[in-house]
Formats: structure tokens, C-alpha cells, sequence
């Protein structure tokens, strides 16, 4: 049986970023994907946004490694030749029954040393973007677009020169401890053309929104330390013609989402979204990525408040993707969960929970906490 020091399941921006970091810390690494592609799901269906760091409760981890990611993520991605675009953002207050919910949301932004951002009147947001409407805006200057799938393949490169191994079409069956409380690591059973056990000393669960069902297959985690996966699928539409924006143009946030905004992608291409539908179903493998365009209705009533310019007809369907929660709807948002030998006694095993957005944003510096976790706890 091959022995390994470490054992990453999904690849992943999280599980690309940690592996990396975990054969530059001179592990043996070995990456196990059930696709045959690396990020082809959550990471493949997102807005690509670089987030500040600017929603998030005081002191939570997304707060503190979103602002640490985004500092990482434009060094990493400026020293690796990965394309970003550093547009901007603006959030509107698109009347003033609107100005307290913005007064709030910067002092929660400065309260997590959120660097370059400030509340600006109407008036500069206008001088800005001419079509839009609002009453005032918060800008902030460190929100940018990543070239993901570029960002991703970087990751991969970097842990394939450190020594590490990608395994596509390998499905986790089983994990069981070896020795008292995994004293002695782990033998996993692992799927696919050719199945294979493989022992590994430390198990990293970076599977994003299956992380909790693959939690369930390792022998001996209590049925309380996995969290129930709930499912938030988020619906994109694109502009046609050219964007009349040159910011990404964010509305006050809406429960499990921040509301239906303007992001553009690396060539200046306009799209709206995600919204937040909630999926009443029991299994990732339920859902239906297919965009309901009826949907566009309630897109164009949004968009209108901060841009009133928008006509009829000029939204398409494009693409969704679904959100890694572990709060149902209507709850607060729940943060990043580190599920680690502290909380369950397993040595060696740390399941990563709930890492929707910002998860990309802040992927090096999640690695980089986790190595910090991991370290400790030996």
C-alpha cells in the first residue's frame, strides 16, 4: 500500500491552494479529484470577483482571510504572471431609506481594516459612472476580477514542481483511522477504473459543498461534528452589447447573497448575479444547473434601481453555480469552519466547512491558516 504524508480530496481553488502549501511545506501530497478535470464545479461557476473583505463580522476567519487573501491573492497572481483586473467596486444606496444600511456596512468594512475605501456622495459615484443611480456609494478600490482558471492551473503547477500528485476520476469510498484516534493516520479506499488504498497520515477535507457528505465516509467522525449541506444556487445573467460600467456595481446585500450586482469579466463583458434560490434537495447530485429565464424577471427589477437605463430584452440566461453552506435559509451567514482534531479527536483529519465566497479570494491565506492549524496540532 503507498504511503503518503498527506492526502487533499477536491481540487478545487481551496484544495489546489492548500495542497500547494502543503507540499511547499515538504509533505508528501497527493490530491484526490472525482472529476476528470481540476475546478470544474463551485470554482468553475462564479463571479471571479477579488473581495476586500468588506461584509463580514469583526474578528470572523472569512473577515480576517479575506482581507489577508486579497493582499495575497494580487501578489501571488502579479509574481505568476495571472491575469486580474483591478476595476473597482461601488455599492449604492440607490435612494436615502438606503444611506444607514451603507453608513453600516463601511463601518463594518473599517472595523475589518479593509485598506483603500471610502463613502462617496452621489454626485462623485455619478461623475464616475454616468448611468447610475444612487444616493451615495462606498468605493473600494481593491475589488478586482481574477482569471480563475488561469489562477487555478498556476496552483497546480506550483504543486506538481514541489512533488505533489493529482489523481482525476478518484472518488473516496471509505477512510478508516488506523490506531487510537488515528494516532497512525488513515487508510482510504479510493474509486475509479483502477480503485486503490492508499495510507496517508494527515486527510484534508477540502470538497466544498460534498464536504459534509464525504465527512460521513470516514469511520469513526460523531454524526455532530458534520454539518448539514444546504444549497443556495446562484443565477447569472450576461448584458448584451457593451457594458456601460467600468466598476463592478454592487447593491445593498439581500439575505444569503449580496444582491443581484454588476461584476465583468476579464475583457470588460457585463453580467447580473448570483441571486440566492434556495434548492430543497437532499444531494449535490439533485441539483439542476440549468437557468430558469423566467428568473430574468426579477433581475431586471433589481438592476433598475441603480440603473434605471437598462432595457428591455437585453438580459440573457447565462450560468449558475451553488453555494457550500451550512445555514439554512433565513439564519445568519454562517462562516468558515476549520473541523479539526480538536473538535473531533481524530489526529491528522480536518474537514473544511462552508467555504463559499469569499472562498476564492481568500485561498492562500486559508492554506496558510490551515498549515498554522496543522502544525499546532502535532
Amino acid at each position: 500500500m503507498e504511503q503518503v504524508d498527506c492526502v487533499v480530496i477536491g481540487a478545487g481553488v481551496i484544495g489546489l491552494a492548500v495542497a500547494r502549501e502543503m507540499a511547499l511545506q515538504g509533505r508528501e501530497t497527493i490530491v484526490l479529484e472525482r472529476e476528470n478535470a481540476f475546478g470544474t464545479i463551485s470554482s468553475a461557476r462564479n463571479s471571479e470577483v477579488i473581495h476586500a473583505g468588506i461584509y463580514y463580522p469583526k474578528d470572523s476567519f472569512k473577515a480576517k482571510l479575506c482581507v489577508q487573501g486579497n493582499r495575497l491573492l494580487y501578489e501571488y497572481c502579479r509574481t505568476h504572471q495571472v491575469p486580474t483586473q483591478p476595476y473597482g467596486k461601488l455599492i449604492v444606496a440607490s435612494d436615502d431609506t438606503q444611506l444607514d444600511d451603507l453608513q453600516a456596512i463601511l463601518y463594518k468594512a473599517q472595523n475589518n481594516q479593509v485598506p483603500h475605501i471610502e463613502m462617496i456622495s452621489g454626485e462623485k459615484a455619478k461623475s464616475l459612472e454616468p448611468q447610475l443611480q444612487c444616493s451615495a456609494a462606498i468605493l473600494s478600490s481593491t475589488t478586482g476580477i481574477v482569471d480563475s482558471h488561469a489562477y487555478m492551473l498556476s496552483l497546480l503547477g506550483g504543486f506538481e514542481d514541489a512533488g505533489g500528485m493529482i489523481a482525476y476520476q478518484s472518488p473516496l469510498i471509505s477512510a478508516k483511522p488506523i490506531g487510537n484516534n488515528a494516532e497512525q493516520g488513515f487508510v482510504l479506499n479510493i474509486g475509479g477504473a483502477d480503485g486503490m488504498q492508499i495510507q496517508t497520515r494527515l486527510l484534508i477535507n477540502c470538497a466544498g459543498m460534498s464536504a459534509p457528505a464525504i465527512a460521513q465516509k470516514i469511520e469513526g467522525l460523531a454524526t455532530d461534528q458534520i454539518p448539514k449541506a444546504y444549497f443556495a444556487k446562484g443565477n447569472y445573467f450576461s448584458l448584451t452589447g457593451k457594458s456601460p460600467f467600468a466598476h463592478l456595481i454592487y447593491p445593498i446585500p439581500e439575505p444569503g447573497g449580496l444582491g443581484v450586482h454588476l461584476t465583468l469579466d476579464m475583457a470588460g463583458q457585463a453580467k447580473f448575479g448570483p441571486d440566492v434560490e434556495w434548492l430543497e434537495i437532499e444531494s449535490e447530485d439533485l441539483i439542476d444547473y440549468k437557468v430558469n429565464p423566467t428568473r430574468g424577471e426579477g433581475f431586471y427589477e433589481a438592476v433598475r434601481r441603480y440603473w434605471p437605463g437598462l432595457k428591455d430584452g437585453s438580459l440573457q440566461p447565462d450560468y449558475s453555480g451553488v453555494r457550500a453552506k451550512i445555514v439554512p435559509p433565513n439564519a445568519p451567514a454562517g462562516d468558515f469552519y476549520f473541523n479539526g482534531p480538536s473538535d473531533h479527536s481524530l489526529k491528522g483529519l480536518f474537514n473544511l466547512y462552508g467555504f463559499e465566497s469569499p472562498g476564492l479570494t481568500s485561498s492562500l491565506a486559508i492554506a496558510r491558516h490551515l498549515e498554522g492549524l496543522i502544525k499546532s496540532s502535532l
